[in-house]
């Protein structure tokens, strides 16, 4: 089964940019040790990694350990535990850890920016 229909076009000059299901993607080829995807937009002919926009973009783990170290964290694990754990250097822990903050954050903010308004006052 392939999931194509949950990416999009990251090319801002695309007609179809960020429009997922617009049926525009494919996959052009297989790249890395895990065989991650190298997309294509049909509309623009643009090409991108299907981890592009992510925090595992260029991260060379791969994703099962890339996933375990960002569950550790969010379990509460420190940094040197999660890396004597999964045998990952600490730094690769640090760097992901901050990625994936970045990346919650800035989705957050999105989706934050186009919350309707609540005329409503809560306390009553």
């Amino acid at each position: 089964m392939d999931d194509l229909d949950r990416f999009c076009c990251l090319n801002p000059d695309c007609d179809r940019y960020g429009r997922r299901g617009a049926g525009n993607i494919a996959v052009r080829a297989r790249y890395g040790d895990g065989g991650r995807r190298l997309l294509y937009c049909k509309a623009c002919k643009k090409r991108f990694s299907e981890r592009k926009g992510t925090p595992l973009f260029a991260c060379r783990l791969d994703d099962d350990k890339a996933r375990s170290v960002l569950a550790h964290l969010q379990e509460g694990c420190g940094v040197r535990q999660t890396g004597r754990l999964l045998g990952v250097h600490r730094d690769t822990v640090l760097r992901l850890g901050r990625l994936a903050g970045d990346h919650a954050r800035a989705a957050h903010d999105g989706l934050v920016s186009f919350s309707p308004l609540d005329d409503q006052d809560p306390t009553g």
